[in-house]
């Protein structure tokens, strides 16, 4: 067995600094998970395609499940767990509640980060904007009708 150098890094994470050995190929999802127990970041492609385990890099959507956790050293992640707003649902939560946009909810944390990066970049988009930036989530349940329902709501 080969002795691996553990990495120490420090980034934020929903709003609290932590400070953490990694090693060098450990991915952010599963520091996330695993180490930090923030279950709501979802594991399910590992390709970077279904958006299960959508954060925000920077205010930005980033699949954790192929970013390393090295590569987050000195910035902000904000998880699913740090979108609530003093206890209550944010905005964006609360949307897709009234809206019913969510069934098997397994999607719904990526979806919820999503919409929340393009709040931020685009507080009025177009139906086309918002299919554009959801592209990269994926449900296999609601047939999206739902969610571009509740997404547009807050425009």
């Amino acid at each position: 067995m080969v002795d691996v150098e553990m990495i120490d890094i420090a980034l934020t994470v929903n709003g609290v600094e932590r400070r953490l050995a990694v090693e060098p190929s450990d991915l952010l999802i599963d520091v996330l998970r695993n180490r930090l127990s923030l279950k709501g970041t979802k594991r399910s492609c590992d390709v970077e395609v279904c958006g299960a385990c959508t954060v925000l890099l920077d205010g930005l959507p980033v699949s954790s499940c192929t970013t390393l956790a090295v590569d987050a050293d000195g910035r902000s992640v904000m998880t699913i767990e740090g979108v609530e707003n003093a206890g209550a649902l944010s905005r964006v939560q609360q949307a897709f509640v009234d809206h019913a946009a969510m069934q098997c909810g397994f999607c719904t944390p990526g979806m919820v980060l999503a919409t929340t990066a393009l709040l931020e970049v685009n507080p009025k988009p177009s139906e086309d904007d918002i299919r554009h930036f959801l592209r990269g989530n994926i449900c296999r349940c609601t047939g999206y009708i739902k969610i571009l329902e509740a997404v547009k709501s807050l425009v």
